[in-house]
């Protein structure tokens, strides 16, 4: 699937509260982001959790699947993201056969925050770090 010309959620978001979590366990292994890329692909790095994204897009609402690990277990899920009114995105996030969490996120400014990702296709226990 090809991204709509006028999606506005491409880019790098901090995650900046959630309703299951506090900002502590949040950023536990740096600080907690998602990147919807224009590519179909995306990554979501929080608390112990790095995973890739597979993306579709619509102009103010982007849903993905995701996989990755979480305390070197390996884990899948899926989800959406949604541009609020106030320009910040709400993010909801189910793990499959698990929790559902609301994060809600604001743009990332720069890129050269030190950001902690994760390749397109992430391994347990491997950990990258880019934008620095």
């Amino acid at each position: 699937m090809t991204v709509p010309a006028g999606c506005q959620l491409i880019g790098r978001w901090r995650i900046i509260e959630a309703d299951l979590w506090d900002r502590g366990y949040l950023n536990l292994g740096g600080p907690a982001t998602i990147a919807i890329g224009p590519d179909n692909n995306g990554e979501i790095a929080f608390g112990a959790l790095q995973a890739g994204l597979e993306l579709s897009y619509s102009p103010s609402i982007v849903h993905f699947t995701w996989a990755g690990c979480d305390e070197m277990d390996e884990v899948t899920g899926d989800g959406y993201a949604e541009l609020l009114d106030d320009g910040s995105i709400e993010i909801t996030f189910a793990y499959h056969n698990g929790d559902e969490a609301i994060l809600k996120a604001i743009r990332q400014t720069s890129s050269t925050d030190g950001v902690i990702g994760v390749s397109p296709e992430p391994r347990c226990g491997r950990l990258l770090l880019y934008g620095c």
